[in-house]
This record gives structure tokens, C-alpha cells and sequence, in this order.
């Protein structure tokens, strides 16, 4: 059993703890994500077996190289040269699913107050089926930055899921880790860079829920329903693109909208970060064409059967298309005007690419840098 992540003492500071208070006083609208944190902690296998010398020192290790992946990420993407570098937050599996329950309670709303509505069933069953989904998604997760949790945020390192992944991929351990923070760091600093981001963000989520009477929690319990529904086949239509397919089927123009901004900004947000952890080179990375390769030779291998029907349930494949289209619009633009001239889609929201530029970088070359 994997232990030495996320103790108390050591890897949680009290930053979050006024929203994590909040999220455990109360549901927030239909989905109880108290209940949906300790179910998927019940359920979700815990990871590679490690001694507890090995789980201090790959906890040890990833705590250190997210404080020295802040130099490369900076000198790499011209950001942030003058801002405290704040400690990350090693988790386990559970640590990740209380970390992510409490970033969803805070993002849709703080939950309701009274006896009475604390114990409305409607919850239950939503958070229920929010623990299974954030189960799954916690076993895949290397690493997080969340923008909503804490003054600075909280980058959050999974420890267990870090040290599977570098076994699998028989790569160096020490060099693994690191190219890890380098893309979660990379997060960190474009949200501290671009301050506006995580407004951004939060505007957009409500946009979600403001149109029409059903709350944006609402929303997520029934997409979660239609979720179990269509992994029991009972669902009409097989060829959703998981959630994200769900919700577009159902929304109205505003909401679909905003659905579109969120997806462009999570594309280049993941894009400008795997291009970073890759420009710094055999310099700071020894072996970071190795790991590269390997990496990328592991998203693309057919999973299980069960994996397979909730990767494509729950978007996972959309995830990692992120990724690729991403990387390819910041690789296209950095090569083509430099970085200090792509830094100015941290400008404003005005500046961010749009879906008909993510695909053709030029266009956003023309409209934006003129």
C-alpha cells in the first residue's frame, strides 16, 4: 500500500481549509460532495505498493522538485519573475478526490445551511455517482493546479499515480518526477501571471448554470444520472462525446458558448504547459526525450475494456486531445514569432484563441499580433 502522501502536518496548509469547512457544512444544490469525497475514497484502489521509505522519498523528491521547476518554467515561458514560490501539496488518491470535491463545492456554490436541507435525498444519490466518477478520474491524475482553492491557489502532486506511471514507462524516477512539475508548475505560474484567469473561469461556470432555471449542481447530478445510464446501455444515444457531448446536447446557446471558451482555455492551458516541460531541454531534464516518447507512445495504448467505456463516458480522450492540439498551436506560434510575442494571449480574454484558431494558428497570429 502506497502511504506517506497528504498527512496533515506536512502537506496540508491551512489556505484551503475555510472552503474545505464549507464544502463539508452542506450540500452544494443537488450534488452532497461530502458524500461524494468519501465515497470515491472508499472505492478508489489505493495504487502501487511502496515501503514507507520509498513513499516519503517520492514525496520528499516531488516536494523539492516543484520549489526547482519554478526557475526553468519561468526562464522557459517569461512569466512571473518576481512572485514567492508557494509549497505544493503531495496527496494520495483520497487526498486528490477531497482536494477535487472541495474545488466543486467551491466552484458551484458553498451549499445549503439548515438541518432540512442538509438531508434532502437528492444529494445522495448525486454524490453517490460523483465519488465513482471522481474514483476513476483519481487513479489517472499526475498532477493539478487549482485556482479556486486557497489565496494562491494549491498545486496539488499525486503521489502513487507519479510513481506507477514512471514504473510503467521504465524511466528514470528522479527525471520523471520533475518533468511532472514542470507542466503542473507551469499551471501555477500562468494562473499567478494572469491573475484574471481564474475569473475567467468562474464566470464562464456560471454562464453554465444562469441560463434557464436549472442550477449549474443540478446540471452535474443529471449529467452524472445520464452517465450511469449510458454504462448500463439504457441511454439512447451511444455516440455522445462523453460528458461534454452531454452537455451540448442539452443547452442553450449561452451555455454552449461558454462551454466553448472553458474547452479553448483548457486547450491552451495544457498545450502552453506540455510545451514548456519540453522546451527546457536535456539541460535540466536529462532524459526528457526518452520520457516524451514513452509518455506519449502510453496515452495512445488501448486501455482495458472497462477503461475504455469510461474514459470515452467521462471525456478523458477529449482531455488528452487537449493536449495535443494545445501543444501544436503554442509549438506553431512560439516557432513562428517567439515566445515574448505569444505571451500576449495572457492578456486579456480578448486574446485567448478561438475555436476556429487552435486548429490554425496563423489566424490567431493575424487577428491578435496583427
Amino acid at each position: 500500500m502506497f502511504e506517506g502522501a497528504d498527512k496533515p502536518a506536512e502537506a496540508r496548509s491551512g489556505a484551503d481549509s475555510g472552503s474545505t469547512e464549507r464544502r463539508r457544512s452542506g450540500l452544494s444544490g443537488a450534488v452532497d460532495w461530502r458524500l461524494a469525497a468519501r465515497t470515491g475514497a472508499a472505492i478508489v484502489p489505493s495504487g502501487p505498493r511502496a515501503s514507507r521509505y520509498s513513499a516519503e522519498q517520492v514525496v520528499a523528491e516531488l516536494a523539492d522538485a516543484s520549489v526547482r521547476a519554478e526557475g526553468p518554467v519561468r526562464e522557459v515561458s517569461g512569466l512571473l519573475d518576481d512572485q514567492p514560490v508557494p509549497a505544493a501539496r503531495i496527496v494520495d488518491r483520497p487526498g486528490w478526490i477531497d482536494a477535487a470535491a472541495d474545488s466543486m463545492a467551491e466552484l458551484t456554490g458553498t451549499g445549503l445551511d439548515t438541518d432540512a436541507e442538509r438531508g434532502l435525498l437528492t444529494g445522495k444519490p448525486a454524490g453517490v455517482q460523483a465519488g465513482a466518477m471522481l474514483a476513476f478520474l483519481s487513479t489517472a491524475i499526475l498532477g493539478q493546479y487549482d485556482p479556486f482553492t486557497g489565496p494562491d491557489g494549491t498545486l496539488l502532486l499525486v503521489a502513487p499515480n507519479i510513481m506507477a506511471v514512471e514504473r510503467a514507462l521504465g524511466v528514470s524516477p528522479t527525471d520523471f518526477r520533475f518533468w511532472v512539475c514542470l507542466h503542473e508548475v507551469t499551471h501555477r505560474v500562468q494562473f499567478s501571471s494572469a491573475p484574471w484567469l481564474a475569473e475567467y473561469m468562474r464566470a464562464n461556470v456560471d454562464t453554465l448554470g444562469a441560463v434557464g432555471d436549472e442550477p449549474i449542481a443540478d446540471m452535474l447530478a443529471r449529467l452524472l444520472t445520464e452517465v450511469r445510464d449510458r454504462r448500463s446501455g439504457a441511454a439512447d444515444d451511444p455516440n455522445a462525446r462523453g460528458v461534454v457531448g452531454l452537455l451540448r446536447a442539452t443547452q442553450a446557446p449561452p451555455q454552449r458558448a461558454a462551454l466553448d471558451r472553458l474547452l479553448m482555455l483548457g486547450t491552451l492551458l495544457e498545450g502552453h504547459a506540455d510545451h514548456v516541460m519540453d522546451a527546457v531541454g536535456p539541460a535540466v531534464v536529462p532524459s526528457v526525450e526518452q520520457i516524451r516518447a514513452a509518455f506519449d507512445k502510453r496515452r495512445k495504448r488501448p486501455t482495458n475494456p472497462v477503461q475504455r467505456v469510461l474514459r470515452a463516458l467521462l471525456g478523458v480522450d477529449a482531455k488528452v486531445a487537449q493536449y495535443v492540439r494545445g501543444k501544436a498551436f503554442v509549438d506553431h506560434v512560439v516557432d513562428r514569432v517567439g515566445m515574448v510575442e505569444f505571451n500576449a494571449v495572457w492578456t486579456d480574454a480578448q486574446t485567448l484563441p478561438r475555436t476556429d484558431e487552435v486548429d490554425e494558428p496563423q489566424r490567431w497570429i493575424s487577428r491578435v499580433l496583427g
